[in-house]
């Protein structure tokens, strides 16, 4: 009887809610909510991760997020398709420069090919990770960020017999560097360094690598293996693979 009396009120609930008889948009944040848009200035939270991952499911929503935030940093690339692996559909081009019309961002030591999930994993990592790391730790800002690339038609680590990487869909950016608005350069792998150092430096790279998990599916950094030890790996592919 109690278990009925429980499946009844639920589903009255959700009946109700259907409805808009009850409307939880009044009394709770949408970025709680897994089925509202999800938005730039959304904080990281428990349905982050999963409103990612479903763009990778929905290029119209993935597109209208763009088109909606950050119209001015990005451009729409025709779809390419491939028979070897390597399409580009629904991807951007990352401008180098965030801009004149106000908005806000780091500049890039050149333009990138980003599939559109991972456009939006790393404008949210930009907004709520790599700026608050930089001020937690350095004091300043970051201005420039340094990559090696992201879209590449390869195989992991060029294996012959592996499966595609992550960059062969320009799913992923690798990272190498970061300037701060105070003139500070920090690289890797120089200014990586054991957990337990106080080194500033080493301890904002640590706060980026960690930062980074809550934005995308898989990160990869200096202490993955010998391929990773002078980047980040910056990938929409997998739920918090972070190492």
């Amino acid at each position: 009887m109690g278990l009925t009396l429980i499946c009844l009120v639920l589903i009255g609930l959700g009946v109700a809610i259907q409805r808009d008889i009850i409307v939880l948009e009044r009394w709770i944040p949408a970025h709680y909510l897994p089925w509202a848009p999800l938005q730039l200035e959304d904080p990281p939270g428990m349905v982050t991760g999963w409103k990612l991952s479903r763009l990778n499911e929905n290029p119209a929503a993935c597109r209208a997020f763009l088109e909606r935030e950050v119209p001015q940093r990005v451009t729409f690339l025709p779809d390419r398709p491939s028979d070897n692996g390597c399409n580009l559909i629904n991807s951007v081009r990352m401008h180098s420069s965030p801009g004149t019309s106000g908005e806000q961002g780091v500049r890039f030591n050149q333009s990138f090919i980003a599939s559109c999930p991972l456009a939006v994993s790393w404008l949210r990592f930009e907004r709520h990770g790599l700026k608050s790391a930089a001020q937690e730790v350095m004091g300043s800002e970051v201005t420039h960020v340094s990559h090696v690339g992201s879209y590449a038609c390869r195989n992991i680590y060029g294996r012959e017999n592996a499966r595609r990487s992550e960059h062969a869909t320009a799913d992923a950016l690798d990272v190498t560097g970061f300037t701060l608005a105070d003139g500070r350069h920090i690289r890797l792998p120089r200014d990586w360094t054991a957990p337990d150092d106080e080194d500033a430096p080493g301890r904002f790279l640590r706060a980026v690598q960690d930062a980074a998990c809550e934005s995308f599916g898989t990160v990869l950094g200096p202490d993955y293996n010998a391929a990773h030890r002078d980047h980040f790996h910056l990938g929409t592919r997998g739920w918090r693979f972070c190492r």
